[in-house]
């Protein structure tokens, strides 16, 4: 387990991908922004599950999709930058728990398990309702306006 966990980051698909998207311009930007300050910080982590999804979605959904092959060596630089959590048996059951009991999607789920079990405190998502608390986990949208980017800068 690292330091800092208290303070760790576990980052959504979407966010990931906000990062390769020039429709979003203002949202794009700040991906930028928090992915660096993460990173630069040792605190940004991810869902192995996340990784997946974001080769999907950056080979497919954005208009000017990723050649798969830079898709890939996207994904292996979060591999390299990033705590990379596995997506284990119990975390399924979590999130399959977590779904049913707080009408969360499945995918987002397991990711609030995955988090939950691993003692991350914060989701960095678009896809929750910004300061959302459930069992130990927060879910932070990074483009609300009462998202603080200086928080962030704590060690």
């Amino acid at each position: 387990s690292m330091r800092n966990d208290w303070n760790a980051f576990l980052i959504d698909t979407n966010i990931l991908v906000y990062a390769h998207d020039p429709r979003h311009r203002r949202k794009q930007e700040r991906t930028f922004l928090v992915l660096g300050g993460l990173i630069s910080s040792g605190r940004a982590v991810l869902s192995v599950q996340c990784l997946s999804e974001f080769f999907s979605a950056a080979t497919r959904r954005l208009p000017e999709p990723l050649e798969p092959v830079a898709a890939m060596v996207q994904v292996e630089r979060l591999i390299r930058a990033c705590r990379v959590l596995d997506l284990t048996p119990a975390a399924v059951l979590e999130g399959c728990r977590g779904s049913t009991q707080y009408g969360l999607s499945i995918w987002d789920a397991l990711i609030w398990a995955v988090g939950k079990l691993n003692q991350v405190p914060y989701i960095l998502t678009e896809d929750a309702e910004h300061e959302r608390f459930l069992e130990g986990v927060r879910f932070l949208n990074p483009f609300h306006p009462t998202f603080d980017l200086a928080n962030l800068q704590q060690a």
